[in-house]
Formats: structure tokens, sequence, C-alpha cells
């Protein structure tokens, strides 16, 4: 990636900070991935944006990996390359680019926060669990790290724009407040200038064709994954119902998926089940 200049095409990048955060002795240490690829439009304007904010190193993919999820390679070596003094591009997935960044390229030096993005699409309700973009923000909170995602929603007309400057508001934030452990925030900015900010919880959607079935070039068989349009339930409260009122969405995602309620319900049950074995 090239040099990143401080000032941008994309309008002005100006916020107040607190005085905590203006009072830091030395630079945060900020690290951006995605999974839309080192070269995307998305990456760049939140490099762009973060500048500033402290040290940024962007590791990112060397292309596209979108709906990879939490995948980690393990079954071959991964290859870097160095695009700029602070700039990699890694052969794998977002997950690899956070574990490379965090556990190789920044020495020994833990980052004070990642922000993951600024994905082309958004990543809202159940899609959540496939998206590279959010699942590089998954393995900074394993790592202990504080961890932002960052999504654009699109249309056929929107900008990059206002999600690079939310980005920065957002990540000024939580460099000066932090996370709980095991929390990210998960952002979706509108295709137009937001009304403003709402804090969601995920919505729900189902596909109309989950999967297609066609034939090649040669008249043989195959399948497509994920066809049909999407349709999302209108549920009050959730990033898909802010989203499509014209706000920004800000979803807090918890690590740990334990269903405590049920794990109290079977602990209570539990001999009755009387179990073989237990």
């Amino acid at each position: 990636m090239p040099r990143i200049p401080r000032t941008t095409d994309h309008g002005p990048l100006t916020t107040s900070f607190p005085p905590r955060y203006t009072a830091r002795v030395s630079r945060p240490l900020i690290l951006v991935s995605n999974d839309d690829g080192y070269h995307s439009e998305g990456i760049r304007v939140l490099a762009e944006s973060l500048q500033g904010l402290g040290e940024v190193w962007v590791v990112a993919p060397d292309r596209e990996n979108s709906a990879v999820s939490h995948a980690l390679t393990l079954s071959r070596p991964l290859r870097l390359t160095r695009f700029a003094e602070r700039g990699f591009a890694v052969d794998g997935t977002p997950t690899d680019c956070v574990t490379i960044g965090v556990g190789h390229l920044l020495k020994g030096r833990t980052p004070d926060l990642v922000v993951s993005g600024i994905n082309f699409g958004a990543n809202m309700g159940d899609d959540v669990h496939y998206s590279g973009t959010v699942s590089a923000a998954f393995e900074a909170v394993i790592l202990g790290v504080p961890a932002v995602a960052i999504s654009q929603v699109t249309t056929s007309e929107f900008s990059f724009a206002f999600a690079g400057r939310f980005a920065r508001l957002i990540a000024a934030r939580v460099l000066d407040r932090g996370l709980p452990a095991g929390v990210l925030l998960n952002v979706n900015v509108p295709p137009n200038h937001p009304s403003g900010v709402r804090f969601t919880r995920l919505g729900k959607r189902t596909y109309g064709e989950g999967v297609v079935e066609d034939t090649d070039p040669r008249g043989r068989r195959c399948y497509w994954i994920g066809g049909g349009d999407p349709v999302w339930e209108d549920i009050p409260g959730t990033d898909f119902a802010a989203v499509a009122a014209g706000y920004t969405s800000v979803t807090p995602l918890h690590l740990d998926m334990t269903d405590r309620e049920q794990l109290r319900q079977l602990e209570g049950e539990a001999a009755a089940w009387d179990l073989e074995g237990s």
C-alpha cells in the first residue's frame, strides 16, 4: 500500500478527542486488516482515516477472501509481500493476517486496537458467522486485543467516506475507553449519509434459494451456494432495522457463545438425565 497521506479527498476527518486520549504518552499501535484484499478501496480509506490516531500497520489478504469465516491456514506455509514500510499482503485468510501481524510483524508489540474493513457490503445478522471481516476482528479478541469490524452497505451509488470518518471516531473512543474482554464492535454504515447512530443487536435474514443447480460448459452439473435474494426480518432494535432506517448500527458481539440460560437449565436437570458413563 502506498504511503498514506494525512489528508484525503474524502472530506475532513476532524474530531475532538477525549482528554484521556490526548494525554497518552506513546502513540497507539493500530493493526488494520480486511477480507476484500490489500488493494481494496475500503481498506485504503480506512487506513487513511486512522492516520494521526497512532502508528498504523496494514496486514491484509493478497486477494478477496469474503465469506471464509474464521478459517486459519494450517496445511501450507504462508507468504508475505511487502508493499510499504508498514503494509503487507498475505496469501491467506483474514484470520491468518491478524495472527501474522500480531505474532510476527509487530515483533512482540501488542496492538492497542485492530480495525477490520471497510468491507464492501453489509455484515449484519447471521452473516457475521460467515464474514472474514468480522472474523479478523474476532481473532484479535482471541489474542487479547480490542477490535472493531466496519462494513459499508452498498448500492449503485455509495461512498466509503462517511464510514472512514466513523471508523476514526469509534477507534478513538475504543483507544480511550477500551472494551470488555471478549467483546468487539460490529459497525454497519448505510449507503447514504447516516441520520445518526443506533446501538443494536443482530438481526435475522433468510435466503429464498440456498443452492442453485447449473450446468457447466462441459455439460457437468455444478452448484452455486447462496443463490436467491436475501429477505430480512423487520425486527425493531436490530442492525438491519437501524440501517434500513438510515442509521449506522453498532452491535457489540461476544466471543463466548455459551447459552447461559440453557446451561443453568441443564445443570438443574442433570440428575434426571442419568446418562450412561456420567
